[in-house]
């Protein structure tokens, strides 16, 4: 047995159970893996919630890293005490559990395994959306919603080193100042700030090729009018609440624009893709130009409380969850 954070029906955090839950032996093309560090972020709280709807009971959670603790049959990568991370895989608020062999990526020597468990969903995601959903390029002007969050502070520091001029949204001028010292060129403070104003301001009225909104409901309309006609506006969130039905016309009378809701379960179905995108993310890391900073931890049993900090906006950066 092995201890768990479970739900039995979707709702609140109150719904999370820390309870004991059994553990087999590995099969053909599995290992079992001992986690170390489990990361939170905000997917886990759709599904919680039941804004995804997910088969119940289920374990939340999707993304960790730890320790390979036995191995299937068939399996040829991995052996024993290997450190290993993954992510989208449901289920990581666990202690122990058996996973595909093919889905782990080893962590190489000076990634932590939090620092592993803190990246591998948030900056995998920074990688496919600014390298494939919109690759972007030197001078190019962007604007990244919830520029303080996990995966913000990622994205503000890749795209920093791709040359891009950077803008930023946040909810506070504390989360302002973090912003800045991850590569945001420009700041905007969306509770004091009209950030759409403040987007033709600075891009003297040529607004931006690109919008990445992980915020959805509250920023939807604001993020089209801050695009060129026929930019590309990537909803890749809903943390203030899904996006509510639109109507296609409106794209056309704003210019021609397109808009994609990628998920990065997409952008590493394939074993290649998983393996590229991590390893570049891996590199980055280990160069210096992207830090990725662990600004939270909770003990495993504490997971309710931080997914109340999570959604109450008290967080920034990467938060993990210590068995």
């Amino acid at each position: 047995m092995a201890k768990a954070v479970r739900y039995h029906k979707q709702g609140g955090p109150e719904v999370l159970q820390y309870e004991d839950v059994p553990v087999g032996e590995p099969g053909e093309g599995q290992v079992r893996i001992r986690h170390t560090a489990i990361g939170v972020n905000f997917v886990d709280v759709y599904q919680r919630s039941g804004l995804y709807p997910m088969q119940l009971p289920g374990i939340a959670g999707n993304e960790a890293a730890g320790v390979v603790d036995a191995v299937g049959p068939k399996v040829k990568d991995l052996k024993k005490g290997d450190r290993i991370a993954y992510t989208g895989l449901p289920g990581s608020y666990c202690e122990m559990r058996v996973v595909p062999a093919d889905r782990m990526v080893k962590i190489p020597k000076g990634i932590s395994d939090e620092q592993a468990a803190s990246m591998m969903l948030k900056g995998m995601t920074v990688h496919y959306l600014i390298h494939s959903t919109y690759k972007v390029k030197k001078g190019d002007t962007v604007l990244w919603h919830a520029a303080a969050g996990g995966v913000g502070l990622i994205a503000g520091q890749w795209l920093k080193k791709l040359g891009a001029v950077t803008i930023g949204t946040v909810g506070s001028d504390e989360k302002a100042k973090l912003a800045k010292a991850h590569g945001y060129k420009h700041v905007i403070n969306y509770s004091t700030e009209n950030f759409v104003e403040k987007v033709k301001e600075i891009t003297k009225g040529k607004k931006l090729p690109v919008v990445y909104d992980a915020v959805g409901k509250t920023t939807w309309d604001g993020s089209l009018d801050c695009l060129q006609p026929r930019g590309l506006m990537a909803s890749f969130g809903n943390a203030s609440g899904p996006v509510p039905p639109q109507n296609l016309g409106i794209l056309a009378s704003k210019g021609s624009l397109y808009v994609t809701r990628p998920t990065l379960a997409t952008y590493i179905a394939s074993r290649a893709d998983l393996v590229k995108r991590s390893t570049d993310l891996f590199n980055v890391v280990k160069s210096g130009k992207v830090k990725i900073e662990t600004t939270k931890k909770y003990k495993l049993a504490d997971a309710a409380q931080a997914h109340r900090d999570l959604e109450g906006r008290q967080t920034t950066g990467s938060v993990v969850l210590i068995p």
